[in-house]
């Protein structure tokens, strides 16, 4: 099922990040995908660059949608004017893409190595100005297109506030549920009491939420998260019981089916992001009960 048709079915969405194929074949990126086909309601591809290689985000969207996948284009308006960023969603339209995710101050996940990117703040007025002249067929400086571009508009959030959210993103959120988003991406959630206090303080929007998931594999992950990326990131409960574990891939599954679980009664779905482990997603993806 693809995204928007999950999203209109109020369907519990399952989506997952993955990284474009820079050190893999193409062949062997798509047979890790098709383990988990027809589970999973879209993919994300994130503009990243691993050791001055920098991924063809557009070229694998069209790859997936050759293996009948459902890519998600992410990117953020930082760093680019209008006519880069109308430059991008073109070229994302022309290769079939019909969902786009975009994000405020939010850090991403990606690759082997935990490569850390950071997005900022959303410009919704630059993000706006431009979707809406590609929905009326015409480009920012007044050329017509061969065709009208939408998409399904996903935001980024920061959840971790619980239900003292910041006036600055309650605002941010406002704008971008006014351009027409069609869901609110968290960052990663771990504490599902502040969680569903979130979710009570930005339920006034009316607009969907889906929860990221980190899949943590052993405690050392999470010891560099929280070193690398951001202080108390992952939760010590999670270091400890991975640490304490005998069976690490157990423990870590565990870990992930538990959260993905209370998530089900609070949100309208989960955005798993295995970080390099596409090949293991199933094995959580079962324990969690995602079919």
């Amino acid at each position: 099922m693809k995204l928007k048709d999950a999203l209109k079915k109020n369907k519990f969405v399952v989506t997952s990040e993955v990284q474009p194929p820079i050190e893999t074949e193409p062949e062997e990126f798509i047979d890790r995908l098709k383990l988990i086909r027809g589970r999973v309601d879209g993919f994300s591809l994130s503009e990243i660059e691993i050791e001055g290689v920098v991924g063809d985000t557009i070229k694998t969207c069209d790859l997936l949608k050759q293996n009948k996948f459902d890519p998600i284009f992410q990117t953020t308006t930082r760093q680019k004017n209008r006519l880069q960023l109308q430059k991008d969603l073109i070229q994302a339209h022309d290769a079939g893409v019909e969902n786009l995710l975009v994000f405020t101050e939010d850090y991403r996940l990606t690759g082997d190595s935990l490569q850390e990117m950071m997005f900022f703040h959303v410009d919704a007025g630059k993000l706006s100005s431009v979707l809406d002249h590609l929905k009326d067929g015409h480009t920012v400086e007044g050329d017509e297109l061969p065709g009208k571009a939408e998409f399904i508009l996903g935001s980024g959030v920061e959840s971790s506030w619980g239900k003292n959210v910041p006036d600055l993103e309650m605002r941010e959120m406002e704008e971008m549920t006014k351009i027409g988003t069609g869901y609110f991406l968290t960052t990663p959630v771990f504490d599902l009491d502040s969680f569903e206090k979130f979710l009570k303080s930005v339920n006034t929007f009316g607009v969907p939420v889906i929860a990221e998931v980190l899949i943590i594999r052993n405690a050392s992950m999470g010891q560099f998260l929280n070193r690398h990326m951001r202080q108390g990131m992952v939760p010590d409960w999670v270091i400890k019981k991975l640490l304490r574990a005998p069976e690490k891939k157990k423990a870590s599954i565990e870990i992930f089916a538990d959260i993905v679980t209370g998530l089900k009664d609070l949100c309208q779905g989960v955005h798993i992001i295995s970080i390099g482990a596409e090949e293991q997603l199933r094995h959580y993806m079962d324990a969690a009960k995602l079919y």
